[in-house]
């Protein structure tokens, strides 16, 4: 086993351009997101009047998040 622990948490973040600690806001805060989306979605399926544009709109909001922290990655190189 050649790869030193620290290397366990900062090889991954490193591929995104990002610290450990960057990348453990990012996705603590995509998580967050994604436990209020799956909230949403789940109360509408009980109550289809509500929160009808929520999850889609959270999953627009989550692949822009993505796609430009992978755009500045990309364009820091």
């Amino acid at each position: 086993m050649s790869r030193s622990v620290a290397s366990l948490f900062t090889a991954h973040p490193a591929t995104v351009g990002e610290t450990y600690l960057q990348h453990l806001h990012s996705a603590a805060k995509f998580s967050a997101l994604m436990f209020c989306g799956a909230a949403a979605c789940l109360v509408h399926a009980v109550l289809p009047f509500a929160f009808v544009r929520t999850g889609s709109s959270l999953i627009e909001r989550l692949h822009h998040m993505m796609v430009t922290a992978r755009a500045r990655h990309a364009g820091g190189k």
